[in-house]
Formats: structure tokens, sequence, C-alpha cells
């Protein structure tokens, strides 16, 4: 097997996936030892609808040295604190997802189960009074944890940011640290005879590029890993019914919110991204039960403000391929697979991806073992993200339209079908191995669709019930008295962060 170091990387597609690969390989891979080039073609663009994320982006941007301030300048960049979710168990129903727990546990117990015992002695308080970043959201409130105006009640954050500005951003970096840049559409791929590895691209010029290792960013086509290797593609569409998108920018207006906000339509769910300089909206829907052009209406029809642009009608099948990483050759962003925005996945699968490269790092021998791990490990993560968008729809209880419908009755995973069962017998999340949310991520959703336990833990009659009263009580005043001390959101964006006029 040769062990010989990579001598040359080559990334073929630009946009997020490209040129956050291409910016982690330059941050790591010492300067002048490995050859690495990022090759896009301007005809064919990018996505370009991923703007938000979750708090493990603040990781990943610590990692290549960004300023907060400029990189959110940059990029028109606002705060996210989680994800308000309307009409989903039921029209008229709002629950939030934020980015924190409901409290620290309580002689060894989930603060939930707390919160189950005085819901079954009548106790009206919502779920959420108890989440930090769930008022602070409410009250279109936000101050840095680390700030000197922030909180002392730990929470987590993420952003929301111009998809667009944030690859021009991370292009800079890399090339400013050595990533060479070739402009050009890749027309064809040459494949080894000896063992079917990839030997070289062909530009539409007629130029030959050859590499050691490959990283597929290409999309939804897959030009390296599908077209060329032909890795295969695992479907989930009944499971995850949406296969279409339409998204527009539109003007900023209507509240300024530290939160992504998810509505429910009779054919699948809308999102709305507020940015500095304008607000991301789109409509995820399935085309078995809605036109383009009802899609289409419905967008537009539930805007806060003028559209920007013409909408752009975006297909995919959710899913992903059998094999993210083919002989020399590795798919990262859409060409590696498609799980849909719900929970503002797509930047994270492309940061984790990138991050067991890192750790998988191959020579030329690309050793098989290694490369069927990495698989593995990163089957089981998309199962986990999987389940956990599934909870969304299966969790309901709309039979107002033939989405909802199918969605009431479809059979889940089995995987997800142990969590559900767990959870209404004991109140307890049974996590498994490569999660990318945790207990009060799920809590959140279980919770707030109307998935109850059928008991509490009975370890906690132990506590008087006065007493757990007077303390979760304490935490609402905590909660209350710190949120009213914070800024706006739009008054923090403006001061720390703001793009002039």
């Amino acid at each position: 097997m040769n062990r010989e170091r990579l001598r040359r990387i080559l990334i073929v597609g630009g946009g997020t996936a490209g040129w956050m690969a291409a910016a982690v390989l330059a941050r790591f891979i010492p300067r002048g030892t490995i050859e690495i080039e990022l090759v896009e073609s301007e005809e064919i663009g990018t996505v370009g609808v991923g703007e938000a994320t979750v708090p493990a982006i603040q990781a990943f941007n610590a990692l290549l040295g960004f300023d907060e301030r400029d990189f959110l300048r940059r990029t028109q960049g606002t705060f996210k604190l989680g994800i308000e979710f309307r009409d989903w168990s039921r029209v008229g129903n709002r629950h939030f997802h934020g980015f924190g727990d409901y409290g620290d546990l309580i002689e060894g117990i989930s603060p939930h189960h707390h919160w189950l015992k005085l819901r079954a002695l009548g106790e009206p308080t919502p779920l959420a009074d108890y989440s930090f970043p769930a008022v602070a959201a409410r009250a279109l409130k936000f101050a840095r944890p680390a700030a000197s105006d922030a909180p002392a009640l730990p929470f987590k954050y993420a952003y929301h940011f111009d998809a667009a500005l944030y690859a021009r951003y991370l292009k800079e970096y890399a090339i400013a640290h050595g990533v060479r840049h070739r402009e050009g559409r890749v027309a064809g791929t040459d494949l080894r005879s000896t063992d079917g590895f990839i030997d070289a691209v062909r530009m539409a010029d007629g130029e030959r590029v050859a590499a050691d290792f490959f990283i597929d960013a290409s999309g939804f086509r897959g030009l390296l890993i599908e077209e060329a290797l032909h890795a295969g593609y695992v479907d989930w569409t009944h499971w995850l019914p949406c296969d279409r998108a339409v998204a527009v920018p539109c003007e900023k207006s209507g509240a300024f919110t530290p939160f992504t906000m998810s509505t429910a339509r009779a054919a699948g769910w809308q999102w709305r991204i507020p940015l500095q300089h304008r607000t991301g909206n789109g409509y995820v829907y399935s085309s078995r039960y809605c036109d383009d052009d009802q899609a289409r209406s419905t967008l537009l029809g539930n805007l806060d403000g003028a559209p920007l642009a013409e909408p752009r009608i975006l297909k995919f099948t959710t899913g992903h391929r059998r094999k993210f990483w083919d002989r020399n050759c590795l798919a990262v962003g859409l060409s590696a697979g498609f799980l849909e925005p719900l929970e503002s996945t797509s930047i994270l699968l492309i940061q984790t991806a990138i991050a067991r490269l890192i750790e998988f790092f191959p020579d030329r021998g690309f050793d098989s073992r290694m490369v069927d791990e990495f698989n593995r490990l990163t089957f089981s993560e998309y199962e986990r993200v999987r389940d956990f968008l599934i909870l969304h729809y299966c969790a309901t209880d709309r039979d107002d339209s033939e989405l909802w419908r199918y969605c009431r009755a479809m059979p889940v995973p089995d995987s997800l079908q142990r969590k559900i069962d767990v959870f209404r017998s004991c109140g307890r999340v049974a996590l498994q191995s490569e999660e990318s949310f945790f207990e009060p991520s799920w809590v959140a959703i279980f919770l707030g669709q109307h998935v109850y336990p059928e008991r509490y833990d009975p370890i906690i009659d132990r506590i008087e019930t006065e007493k757990l009263r007077r303390g979760m009580q304490q935490r609402r005043e905590a909660i209350a008295r710190t949120v009213s001390a914070m800024p706006s959101h739009e008054e923090f964006v403006a001061r720390y962060c703001g793009v002039p006029a």
C-alpha cells in the first residue's frame, strides 16, 4: 500500500461547502507541503439559501481566527437563539427550540421531569418559561454571554447570514492562506484503469487537472461522487416527503427576531430568516400535494415585505450518498446528501464532514478500513439528524391536509420509534452515538408538539412540593430579570456589528 503523503488536493465546486473545506485544509496543512486548488464556475452558481446555523458554527469560525464583529458585518449577519415553530402540531400552536437547557439537574434529575410533576399538579406555566433563549427570543432581546451586559445564565447562540457573502469571506481567507483558485467548468472525469480511482478532471477548455485526492462540492449533481464514481443514493422521501423549495428574499420588515421562524403550511413549511439588509424566505413543500405555482403563490402571499427578486424553485431528494467517501473522492455539502433545512443542519453537516476528514486524513494509499469507518460514522450522523427532523412531522395532530394526514400515519424508522416509545414511557431521551441534538432539543420538540410521557421520574417525589415550586419559580424570575435588562436584538446588532446603511 502506498504510504506516501498526498501531494495535491483538488476541490471541485465553490459555495459554502467548497470554501469551508478549502479554508480548513489551508488552516491545518502546512503551507507548501500539499498543493490545494479549488475549481468553480461562475456559469453554475450556488444554491445560496442556507442562511441559518446552529451554535457549532462559532467553533468553526474561531478555528479560523475570524473576528466575530468583522464576520457579521461582512455577511450582513444577525444572531439566532433558536427556532420558533408555528402550527406544527396543530394550527395555532407555537413552541420554541432554543439553544440552551431548562436549568441545571435538580438532585440528579433533568428539570423537565420537575416541570412534568408541576403540570400534573395543575401548574399552568409553559415549559418555555424555564428556557432562557426562549424567553429572550420572545422579548426580541439579545446579548452575548461573554459581554459585560450579557446574562449570567448560560446559553448558546448561532447566526443568520448571507450564504453567498459567507462563501466570499471564506474564499478570501483560503486564498490568503495559499489555496489556488481556478475559474472554469468541469466537463468530465478521467478514472484510472487499474483501480477506478479518479486521476483527473477535464475542463471545458480542454485542460486536464490531476490530483491525488478530490473533494466533491459540486452540489446536487455530484459531478465526481455520482456522475463519475456512481456511489448511489439512499432516498428518504418516504419519511421526509418534501422534495422542493421556493425561495425569495424580501425587504427588511416586521419584527427583527433573534430566531428563525418555521411556519407549517398545508403542503410543507415556510422559513423566515432576518438579516441586516433583507429577510430570507422560503417554502419547503411536497410536489405530491402542491404544484410549483401554488407554492410560489403561498410564499409570496406570506412575506413581511416586498420581494427583492423572482422566486427560485429548487428540486431535491432527501437522503444521502451510499458512500460519502469513495476511493479517492470525498463528497461534502449537497453532493453528499440533503436534509431539509428545518433545523439548520446543512452547514453543520459540512462542518462535521470536514472535521472528520482532518481526523481521518489519508495518505496516497487510501486505506479502505479508514474510509469505511469514516462512512460508518457519517451514516450514523445523518440518520440521527434524519430522525430528529422526522419527529417534527410525525408528532402532529393535524389532519387538515393530505400531507399532514400522511405524516400522522406513516411508519417511522425503528431508531426514532424507540426514542418515541421511551419518552412516552418515562420521559427520558434515548440518545445514541453521533447525535447532533441532545436532550434539551428533543424535549423541546416532544413537549412542544404535545408528546407527553405517561409519568415523570418518581425519584423527584422525595422533594417537598412547595420547595420544588419555589426553586422552579426562582429560575423563572432570574430569567425574567435578566431578559428585562438586555438590549433588543436590533439595538445590539446596530451597536456591535451593524452595517452602515
